[in-house]
């Protein structure tokens, strides 16, 4: 693999810049095993259509070629059609954003997922995702199997956090 150099420069970051050290998609932690990709998460509808609008060049083009994307948040682009979200400056006051990944969990996702490894950040990340899980054990305890449109903030966050919402 070679080891390819990607430069960020968008609104959030600037001067930042990592390797691929993985090819795209594959060589994951062993215990980390998302059921989406970036690219089909964001073609599902996540994020009210307003994640990574400002830094395209960072990821591969086909990822936003049918993504759901707004100039305003719009739950409506949603895969369950809700809200399902907290603002950035939540996540910041909670202490939820790690290293140099400003934008959070899905950000990391998506430079994991093109081949950045971080083993100190990948290993705080990855037991975030496997924490999230929780909540398709409550969808699983409080819906009848089938019903998609049962606990549908649940759902649309179980889909933000590339875990499967249709359990």
């Amino acid at each position: 693999m070679s080891r390819d150099i990607i430069v960020v420069s968008d609104r959030m970051q600037t001067n930042y810049s990592y390797h691929l050290e993985a090819p795209e998609g594959r060589d994951f932690a062993e215990i980390f095993k998302p059921h989406y990709s970036p690219r089909e998460m964001l073609e599902m509808g996540v994020f009210e259509g307003r994640y990574l609008n400002d830094c395209t060049d960072e990821f591969p083009t086909d990822w936003f070629l049918n993504a759901k994307t707004a100039r305003r948040a719009d739950a409506g682009l949603n895969y369950f059609g809700v809200k399902s979200r907290q603002p950035l400056q939540v996540w910041k006051e909670k202490g939820w954003i790690y290293g140099p990944d400003p934008r959070g969990w899905f950000q990391w996702y998506c430079r994991y997922y093109r081949g950045r490894r971080h083993s100190e950040l990948d290993s705080i990340q990855i037991a975030r995702w496997r924490g999230f899980a929780r909540h398709a054990g409550q969808i699983r305890a409080n819906c009848e199997p089938g019903d998609i449109f049962c606990r549908p903030r649940q759902r649309q966050g179980l889909l933000q956090w590339a875990y499967d919402p249709f359990i």
